[in-house]
């Protein structure tokens, strides 16, 4: 099964300010919400915890019912969270700001999850050093978090995109893509990048380990429903750290776990493992906090900000990177105070690290 992680083209939080007086019309309180995330090893313990029972568990002590949907299209699922069919998905930190934000949704990220730290990658075809990317064509999903990847990478030599040429590919289509002559520099993510290196001819020269905490891995809501039903996002805090507990367990029933979550995204346990060793997981909810608290997160989404407005991403016209807010746990605000569409907040993670859920 391929992923379809992080794309653009389909990326806040002080509790108090996040649902207080910033956030858009109420909506109505309700119990029955959905749920959206798609094939990524950070976002596997959401299909577990639904075909497991954790979600029915949580769900049920709060007297809500979550309906749990797997997209192989992230596109798709990024689309019909900002349209309104689902409560909350499964997105990275760049397309948050990129698509619901920017397209008017006003957006909190319950959790983070986790920040890529080697699963996504530029990979050249019989070259070793990065320098040789340049002049050379460079497959990726266009405005995607690769793209992010290959600007920091270029960056990191002193280059810029005006010394590549941008080839926007499917990211179905890199494995294949990248078998073909004319194919010689690609950016993607995994499992996909794991695929790719199979083959003696692909060399990793750049990957997110080198930008540490810089994609980051989240799964937000609409802000209005959650400060009408904030015992929503305690359930997804719940359901989240159990359905962690046990992936990172070293155990037979985390391997077990870990076994399963492999298998349901195309690969086997070693690879999964693998896979998770290149993921920085927040597995314990007070490691999450103190990351979404960090100065480091303004600083990191101050380059995400400006990366998309360089695209062109920030809205049709926008007239600088700081047409959106953006609100971190501390109160503080990047761009318009007054058009706030993403937020950051510790609350529900706060509570499940004192055992208060």
């Amino acid at each position: 099964m391929q992923t379809v992680r992080k794309i653009l083209s389909i990326g806040a939080f002080a509790a108090s300010l996040v649902l207080g007086s910033l956030a858009p019309a109420a909506a109505a309180p309700k119990t029955d919400f959905k749920v959206a995330w798609s094939i990524y090893v950070g976002w596997m313990p959401w299909g577990y915890a639904n075909d497991h029972g954790i979600v029915k568990k949580w769900a049920d002590k709060y007297g809500l019912t979550i309906e749990v949907t797997q997209f192989n299209d992230y596109v798709e699922s990024m689309n019909q969270y900002t349209a309104g069919a689902f409560d909350a998905v499964t997105l990275a930190n760049v397309d948050g700001l990129s698509i619901p934000a920017a397209g008017g949704v006003d957006t909190t990220a319950v959790i983070v999850g986790d920040f890529s730290n080697g699963n996504d990658a530029v990979i050249l075809k019989d070259k070793a050093s990065l320098a040789d990317i340049k002049d050379q064509p460079v497959n990726l999903v266009e405005f995607s978090v690769s793209h992010f990847l290959l600007a920091r990478a270029l960056d990191s030599i002193g280059a810029s995109e005006r010394d590549v040429k941008v080839v926007n590919t499917s990211d179905a289509d890199l494995v294949a893509a990248y078998q073909t002559p004319d194919v010689t520099a690609v950016v993607t993510w995994n499992p996909l990048v794991s695929t790719i290196l199979e083959n003696p001819s692909a060399k990793k020269v750049y990957d997110s380990s080198q930008i540490p905490g810089e994609i980051i891995d989240l799964m937000v809501a609409h802000t209005d429903v959650l400060k009408d039903n904030p015992a929503f996002g305690k359930a997804l805090a719940g359901i989240w750290y159990e359905t962690m507990a046990l992936m990172t367990a070293k155990t037979p029933e985390g391997e077990a776990a870990r076994a399963e979550m492999g298998k349901n995204s195309g690969t086997d346990l070693k690879g999964f493992e693998a896979q998770m060793a290149a993921t920085r997981l927040f597995d314990k909810a007070a490691d999450a906090v103190a990351f979404t608290a960090s100065p480091d997160l303004p600083k990191t989404m101050e380059k995400v900000r400006t990366f998309l407005f360089a695209k062109g991403l920030l809205g049709s016209g926008a007239p600088s990177a700081d047409v959106i807010g953006i609100t971190f746990p501390d109160g503080s605000t990047q761009g318009d105070p007054a058009n706030v569409k993403f937020r950051f907040t510790t609350e529900f993670m706060d509570l499940a690290a004192k055992g208060t859920l």
